[in-house]
């Protein structure tokens, strides 16, 4: 299973998301061909309603824990009610540009 179907399946489970899309964005940083190590994460669950983003965003990394102290480097988080992502009209931020460097330079991955 690749990483990106791993965090899906990981998010389903924990929050019976009303909207879910994971995007690996791994291809617009400094790192190998084919890496899973950047994600885009946008979810609308019940689990965020009447919560602010700080605690939404501690719950996917809670969820998501096992994964960010090893292949994830970095995600994107947009978190939704579902009230909320119909006021949006199904759209969240699209991921800037990196602005990171080469590991050679930096001597880190971005």
């Amino acid at each position: 299973m690749s990483v990106q179907e791993h965090i899906e399946k990981q998010l389903i489970a924990a929050l019976a998301p009303a909207h879910l899309e994971v995007v690996n964005e791994s291809h617009m940083h400094s790192v190998p061909p084919n890496s899973e190590t950047h994600f885009r994460v946008v979810v609308a669950s019940e689990a965020f309603a009447g919560k602010r983003q700080v605690a939404r965003h501690q719950r996917v990394y809670s969820v998501l824990a096992e994964q960010l102290q090893g292949p994830v480097h970095a995600l994107a988080l947009h978190t939704y009610s579902p009230q909320e992502w119909k006021e949006r009209a199904g759209a969240a931020p699209a991921s800037p540009d990196c602005l990171g460097g080469s590991k050679a330079d930096a001597g880190e991955p971005h």
